[in-house]
């Protein structure tokens, strides 16, 4: 069983080519202008803007619900699970942003509003998840594999606009795909993949629309704005992972991973009226 394990790996690395997922301009967004792409993030591609000397003055921040951009291809999705996966961008987002910010609970005392949206997803493949649960049972290791068969993405867009004004203060663009070999968790849910980066998104979105060198906020308990989408930690989705080898949406829900692991936490990127680093 062990010789099997290992030539399924083999094979994987052998098969895995550069896929990814792409990055669009779904046109949900207020604008694009000034958006760059940075070359320092790994796993992701993100292209993003930011004014720093206006977010410095943003203090407070609304959080519309998340939606699904106009013109993505979702028809495949029930309702069921694009309900799942709004609630689960809800949350991250929230959990991202208060970290950086104040949330604020009514949106007429914001100094800034922020809006995301879906603009990708692609479906994971069940089949080829329980293979890989299987064959991770006999690859010991943090790094597992995957087949190059039905992985799963996730694009979105956000942007921090003026409350007042409405004009944008901060945008970003991002897409991600599994990866054949890696940390990604395989799943049964069709939205699996998709489900757990929201948290990369959410990451990325808060670190773009921060200014530099601002430190995190500690999220008290007993005054937490995100508290309406539940516990920040979910201990029974590690749990089932470690028990299954699958991330399972039922137990393991958005939970608060403080932006660590999702991706590098990279040097800010210049202003808008500066280029980003090629």
């Amino acid at each position: 069983m062990l010789r099997h394990a290992l030539l399924f790996a083999a094979t994987t690395l052998l098969l895995t080519a550069c896929a990814t997922a792409p990055q669009t301009r779904s046109g949900y967004l207020s604008t694009y202008d000034g958006l760059k792409p940075r070359t320092d993030v790994v796993r992701a591609k993100v292209s993003e803007k930011r004014e720093d000397a206006a977010v410095q003055a943003v203090r407070r921040v609304a959080l519309e619900p998340s939606v699904i951009a106009p013109g993505a291809d979702l028809g495949w999705m029930t309702a069921e699970e694009r309900d799942l996966l709004l609630n689960q961008m809800d949350a991250r987002m929230c959990f991202a942003l208060s970290r950086r910010f104040e949330v604020a609970a009514e949106p007429s005392s914001a100094d800034a509003k922020v809006r995301a949206a879906v603009t990708l997803v692609r479906p994971t493949g069940r089949a080829g998840s329980a293979l890989s649960a299987a064959a991770g049972f006999f690859i010991p290791g943090p790094i597992g594999v995957r087949t190059p068969v039905g992985l799963g993405a996730l694009g979105a867009e956000a942007e921090m606009v003026d409350a007042a004004s409405g004009r944008q203060l901060a945008a970003v663009t991002w897409s991600r795909q599994a990866n054949p070999v890696g940390t990604d968790t395989p799943s049964l849910s069709r939205i699996g993949d998709a489900l757990q980066y929201t948290g990369a998104f959410a990451g990325a979105a808060a670190r773009a629309f921060a200014p530099p060198g601002a430190p995190r906020r500690k999220i008290e308990a007993n005054a937490d704005p995100c508290a309406r989408f539940g516990p920040r930690f979910r201990p029974e989705g590690f749990a089932a992972k470690f028990a299954t080898g699958l991330y399972m949406p039922e137990l393991s829900g958005a939970r608060d991973e403080d932006e660590e692991g999702l991706e590098p936490e990279a040097a800010p990127p210049a202003a808008s009226s500066a280029p980003a680093p090629n």
